[in-house]
């Protein structure tokens, strides 16, 4: 029984790796801008300013930059698949 070589390492940084980092820091620092911005409702304070909540927009940004990267990295693994289909018929 052989085993089938992967693609790639572990350690190297495939096609849409990068986006998906950068779309989790963006929807992190949103989620934070969302929990800073709500605070002051359940504290009776004063609300903030809406471009505090321009802020929060940017879960929804980084959800789409991950998901863009998702798709780069599918689409990628079927076209490194198709050339292997192709080089074995």
């Amino acid at each position: 029984m052989t085993a089938t070589p992967s693609p790639r390492t572990t350690d190297e940084a495939g096609p849409g790796d990068g986006l998906v980092r950068i779309g989790a820091i963006v929807f992190i620092v949103g989620a934070i801008a969302t929990l800073i911005t709500v605070a002051p409702l359940f504290l009776g304070t004063d609300p903030f300013p809406s471009v505090a909540y321009a802020v929060c927009m940017l879960m929804g940004v980084g959800f789409l930059i991950a998901g863009a990267g998702v798709l780069r990295s599918i689409a990628a693994q079927r076209r490194h698949a198709r050339s292997r289909a192709d080089a074995v018929s």
